[in-house]
């Protein structure tokens, strides 16, 4: 008889019934009956629980409850005997009485015995099951952070598929179902070639609505083997954006056009008037993306023999500033069902089992926008027909009272923020708080999710990769990154501007005082008036974003803000005051401080510090850091700092008892950094180090096996390292260490095998690298090492053991990050 025959005719159940009766009217059997009753009471549960978990079990476990089922169904029908038996018969009660004994035995014995074993091997594989998944848990979430996991994780898998979508739009631009966007390709690049045209063109337009794939196109032009061929490979892409920087663009501009790249830091750009300053004969080609106004334009356009500049706007600027333009037409029928068929159902066309007349009313109702196709259709992908009607139903409402087909497009884009999760919402309306056209630091808005939104780490990750999913951001890979084990510090987030619009405008609803986001939608003067109209009343947003120049005190409000928990500042200047009103955030658990100008900004009125009791978590961008006052509070709760294209100098030396329970410091493209403060070395809590593209740094202190806690060691492209102080082999904590690109580093410490606990070892671009340590083959947890092919070999001993330990990446040497 199997366990669940027990289980099913209940057989326990039964036998205890019937011993109570026994314990009733046998005297002979009551012991006994008494017994059993208690021993039957203590397993029922046990059997109800395994009945209602369904899971098979193990077969030595399942043979020995077979058996035990056996014996109790032989107890129920010995109990019927007892029950039956004639109180006259004395020698039949008699056996009976000692046939109930050796049953209660027989219970005994499996009670204290395999019951026992069975509840023992329970709780173990609870445990390891437990264990099991926190591994796991932590493993991904690490994996994430190091980049050992082999396929990339949640995060790989969304920047593998932002890629993949890349390359179908770039192989379907004439396959989509119709041939405007190639038609509008060959009719700009004619425009460029001076093909069929009786003049020549040195300002070329491609103009249209916001969405329409006016940037697609010009970045297809950019990659197109006939232009680069006719432009020499000098073809440069700059975006402008809706509040730039004149001055800064005038200097990019400078940079590309002339060759002379500038390498140094601060106001080191030429003052020149953009003119006839730069002989050249060589033909070239430059791209202005997102151009908003006229006088800006014309401040950038540049007059150059062989320079021709392509200009990309929703607007369309007079014959006077560009020669000739193109439009933009919205896609044609066949174009907009086949783009939102590859969004919704993974292929190009109606598929057979679909309501085909119900699709074509959607995308009919997506006023075949790309933008909105894109996005709506992988809102709706995998979706019940019900929800489809649903949502035509919904974006045939939208209907605005403006038929502008901008005001259209965020309109029906509204249809996919509602359809998302309340958290997912949350998170998508955050990103407004950043300028449009600049990637965001993956690192900052995940501590920033974290933060807002009380979730851990992982579940900010999915959230970040459904978005994605659902085409409302892009993830970027860093071409540094080189390979997909690169770690999530590689990979930042990028939204399209209307993305960024419906954001803003979804989070200005209501009276200013009450919403949750304070924004400015672009670069302005000072704050906005609306606030300066409100101030008298507290101001409830939990995130405020501004987006301003140069701030001195009396530029900024008497702002009251109780709820405020992130603050995003950025501004474009070399000196700022930073704002008074931080006093009244007594809730404020992450600052940012982001500067887009070219030189570092100094900053004043520092003593706030003192009053940021709850902050968590601070970046800096292009600051000078100041040395913070002595009278400042000690930041208790704060845990992680960032620190880019920062000057250093030696504040950190100074102020590093200032952060008594830092976790994470990074500190990225930092100048005048020539070694790393020995004050860090105090910083026991400390679980992330990461130094990174700082040219001037040699060495880093001989204590630095005092962070006990470290895991994670980064310490890339600083090509003046020689070598690691032999503290590192102290670090038993240690899981990665990153010297890539160290091109000076001749060696790993002698005692590298120390690092008991290291999983990944990033070594690319590392020349002078002629030996490993013999303690190398101590380090039993290392699962991928990441390497140049001419060193790979040092590895292959410790390869027989772990196939697949050493992993060559592709070689990359782009510099296109450096115009971000």
């Amino acid at each position: 008889m199997a366990v669940t025959d027990l289980f099913a005719g209940e057989i326990a159940t039964e036998l205890l019934k019937q011993l109570i009766t026994i314990s009733r009217k046998s005297a002979s059997c009551r012991s006994s009956a008494e017994q059993l009753i208690v021993y039957i009471q203590e397993i029922l549960p046990i059997i109800q629980e395994i009945k209602l978990t369904g899971n098979e079990l193990p077969q030595h476990r399942q043979r020995q409850l077979d058996i035990f089922s056996e014996t109790l169904s032989g107890g129920l029908e010995l109990a019927n005997k007892v029950l039956n038996s004639p109180r006259w018969n004395v020698y039949r009660n008699l056996r009976l009485a000692k046939k109930m004994e050796k049953l209660e035995k027989n219970v005994s014995r499996f009670m204290k015995g395999p019951v026992q074993a069975h509840v023992l091997a329970d709780v173990h594989h609870v445990r390891v099951d437990m264990t099991e998944r926190f591994d796991r848990l932590e493993w991904r979430l690490g994996a994430m952070k190091i980049g050992v996991d082999g396929d990339g994780g949640w995060l790989g898998a969304a920047v593998k598929r932002v890629e993949e979508e890349e390359k179908w739009c770039e192989d379907n631009l004439v396959n989509l179902g119709g041939t405007g966007l190639e038609l509008g390709k060959m009719k700009v690049k004619d425009m460029l070639m001076m093909k069929k045209f009786g003049k020549e063109s040195s300002v070329v337009g491609i103009h249209g609505i916001g969405g329409i794939g006016k940037t697609t196109l010009a970045r297809e032009i950019c990659k197109d083997n006939e232009i680069k061929s006719y432009f020499n490979n000098k073809v440069f892409f700059l975006t402008v954006s809706q509040s730039p920087n004149v001055e800064q663009l005038r200097s990019k501009i400078w940079s590309m056009v002339s060759g002379n790249t500038i390498m140094g830091h601060g106001d080191m750009f030429p003052q020149i008037k953009l003119g006839y300053n730069v002989e050249s004969s060589t033909r070239t080609l430059l791209v202005l993306d997102d151009v908003w106004t006229h006088s800006v334009l014309e401040q950038l356009l540049i007059k150059i023999p062989g320079c021709k500049i392509l200009v990309v706007s929703r607007l369309k600027f007079p014959p006077s500033v560009v020669d000739c333009s193109n439009e933009l037409d919205l896609l044609t029928e066949n174009e907009a069902i086949s783009l939102f068929c590859h969004f919704a159902f993974g292929q190009t066309s109606i598929p057979v089992c679909a309501d085909k007349e119900l699709v074509k009313q959607v995308v009919d109702e997506c006023k075949r926008l790309p933008l909105a196709l894109k996005v709506i259709g992988a809102s709706l992908k995998g979706q019940s027909e019900m929800f489809w009607t649903s949502a035509k139903n919904r974006l045939s409402r939208g209907q605005p009272l403006c038929e502008s087909h901008e005001v259209q497009l965020l309109e029906r884009m509204k249809l996919s923020i509602d359809y998302l999760s309340e958290r997912e919402r949350e998170c998508f309306m955050d990103l407004g708080a950043f300028p449009e056209d600049k990637r965001i630091p993956l690192d900052i808005l995940i501590n920033m999710w974290v933060e807002l939104h009380d979730i851990d780490e992982e579940e900010a990750f999915a959230v970040l990769v459904q978005l994605s999913d659902k085409n409302l951001l892009t993830l970027v890979k860093d071409a540094r990154a080189g390979d997909k084990y690169s770690s999530y510090y590689e990979i930042s987030v990028y939204q399209h501007d209307v993305l960024r619009d419906l954001a803003i405008h979804l989070s200005n609803v209501g009276g200013v005082n009450q919403r949750r986001r304070l924004l400015m939608p672009r670069r302005e003067a000072g704050l906005p008036k609306d606030w300066e109209r409100n101030m008298d009343e507290p101001f409830n947003a939990r995130v405020i974003s501004i987006h301003t120049g140069e701030m001195s005190e009396m530029d900024w409000l008497r702002m009251d803000c109780p709820n405020t928990e992130v603050l995003v500042l950025n501004f474009s200047s070399s000196g700022y005051f930073l704002p008074p009103f931080l006093d009244n955030m007594p809730k404020l658990r992450a600052l940012i401080l982001i500067n887009y100008s070219s030189s570092n900004a100094i900053l004043h009125n520092t003593s706030v510090f003192s009053s940021l009791t709850n902050l968590r978590s601070l970046w800096f961008e292009k600051i000078s850091l100041p040395l913070l006052p002595d009278t400042t509070t000690p930041l208790k709760n704060l845990q992680k700092v960032s620190l880019v294209l920062c000057d250093i100098s030696k504040t950190v030396n100074h102020s590093a008892h200032l952060f008594p329970r830092l976790s994470e410091l990074t500190m990225d493209h930092c100048i005048n950094l020539t070694d790393v403060p020995s004050s860090i070395c105090q910083m026991h809590t400390l679980k992330s180090l990461s130094v990174t593209n700082c040219d001037s740094l040699q060495e880093l202190p001989s204590d630095l096996g005092k962070l006990s806690s470290l895991q994670i060691l980064r310490l890339s492209a600083c090509p003046n390292l020689k070598k690691l102080p032999e503290g590192v082999a102290s670090l038993a904590r240690l899981k990665y260490l990153d010297v890539s690109q160290c091109v000076n580093m001749g060696c790993l410490p002698e005692g590298i095998g120390g690092c008991s606990s290291l999983e990944k070892i990033d070594m690319r671009e590392c020349p002078q690298m002629r030996s490993l340590p013999v303690s190398v083959g101590f380090l039993r947890c290392l699962r991928r090492v990441i390497c140049d092919e001419e060193v790979s070999w040092l590895w292959k001993d410790m390869e027989k053991g772990r196939p697949g330990l050493c992993q060559v990446p592709q070689e990359c040497f782009t510099l296109d990050w450096l115009a971000e």
